[in-house]
C-alpha cells in the first residue's frame, strides 16, 4: 500500500502527514443535487485508485440506494449504509448490521410524529411510509433508485429497523427536535440530521464515527492514516476521529468548523477539487 504525503496548511509547505484511505460522504458531497456524479468526480476516485490511496464511501442511504455508484466508481472495498446501521460488500452482502431496539424505534416515531414530522421506516431491505404525500420522497426515490411501500402503520416492522427518518419542510423545527428527540431516547439510539430536512434515528453502534473506524480496520488501514469528507452534522461523528477532515462548501458553518479543510460545494465539484488539492497534487 502507498502512502500520500499531505501537506499541513492546504498550499503552505509544512510537516506531512501519510494518508492511506479517503471515506466519503455521498449526498451533498460526492453527488451533486441531481443526485448525479460528475466526470471529474469520477476522474478523481480513478486517481486516488491510481495513487493506491483506498476509497470507499459512507451514507445514511440503504446499501441498496448505493448500487448506482459502486459500478462507475469501481468500488471493491466495503460500503457503508444507514450511518453505519450496514457495512455491506459491493454486491450488497451484509458484513454488519445494527438494528434498532424495538422499543426504542416506537418511542422514535411517536416521539417524531409528535412534533409534526412525517415519519419513514428503513426494514429489512425496504423503505415504508404512511404518509405518501410527505415531502422529499421524490428527493429520495431520486437518491436510492427505489420507491416506498405505503402502510396504514409501521407494525411489526420496527422491531427490526434499520433506519427511522423524521421528514419535514419544517427545517427549524427539525433542528429542535433532533435535540429534543435526542434528550429523551438518551443513549439508547443515535439521533441526527444527515440533511436539514431529514432527522436519523438509528442504533446507538450506527454512527459515522464508529463506521469509519470500522472500515478502516476492514481495509487494515491505522485511524491516523484515514481522511474523511462529508457536508452533514452526521459527519461530524467522523470528522472528530479522522485525521484530516474536508467539510463541503454547503456545509453548514457549524460543520464546517469542525473540518481541518474546508471544500468548495457540491454543485461547484468540492469533492473532485479537494481531491486534487489535498491529495493528488505533485505540488
Amino acid at each position: 500500500m502507498t502512502l500520500l504525503p499531505i501537506k499541513e496548511g492546504g498550499d503552505e509547505p509544512g510537516a506531512a502527514h501519510m494518508i492511506a484511505a479517503l471515506i466519503s460522504d455521498v449526498d451533498g458531497t460526492l453527488v451533486t443535487k441531481a443526485k448525479v456524479l460528475t466526470d471529474r468526480a469520477i476522474r478523481a476516485v480513478a486517481a486516488l485508485r491510481a495513487k493506491a490511496i483506498e476509497f470507499t464511501i459512507i451514507s445514511s442511504r440503504p446499501p441498496r440506494g448505493l448500487q448506482t455508484l459502486i459500478a462507475p466508481l469501481k468500488l471493491t472495498h466495503p460500503i457503508v449504509g444507514f450511518n453505519g446501521g450496514i457495512i455491506a460488500r459491493p454486491d450488497l452482502s451484509i458484513i454488519t448490521q445494527h438494528l434498532i431496539a424495538p422499543d426504542v424505534a416506537h418511542r422514535a416515531v411517536d416521539l417524531m410524529k409528535a412534533r409534526g414530522a412525517d415519519v419513514w421506516v428503513f426494514s429489512a431491505g425496504e423503505w415504508f411510509v404512511t404518509n405518501p404525500s410527505a415531502p422529499h420522497i421524490d428527493t429520495e426515490m431520486r437518491a436510492i433508485q427505489f420507491g416506498p411501500t405505503l402502510v396504514d402503520d409501521f407494525g411489526d416492522r420496527l422491531n427490526a429497523a434499520n433506519k427511522i427518518v423524521g421528514v419535514s419542510e419544517n427545517h427549524a423545527m427539525l433542528a429542535e427536535a433532533e435535540t429534543s428527540v435526542r434528550s429523551e431516547i438518551g443513549d439508547d439510539a443515535t439521533v441526527v440530521r444527515s440533511q436539514l430536512y431529514y432527522l436519523d434515528v438509528t442504533h446507538p453502534e450506527a454512527n459515522k464515527g464508529a463506521a469509519v473506524k470500522a472500515l478502516a480496520k476492514l481495509l487494515s488501514v491505522p485511524m491516523r492514516d484515514v481522511a474523511v469528507i462529508g457536508d452533514g452534522s452526521n459527519d461530524v461523528a467522523m470528522f472528530e476521529i479522522a485525521e484530516l477532515s474536508i467539510a463541503m462548501g454547503n456545509a453548514a458553518p457549524e460543520v464546517q468548523a469542525k473540518a481541518t479543510y474546508v471544500t468548495d460545494t457540491n454543485e461547484a465539484d468540492g469533492f473532485a477539487k479537494a481531491m486534487e488539492r489535498y491529495f493528488l497534487s505533485e505540488d
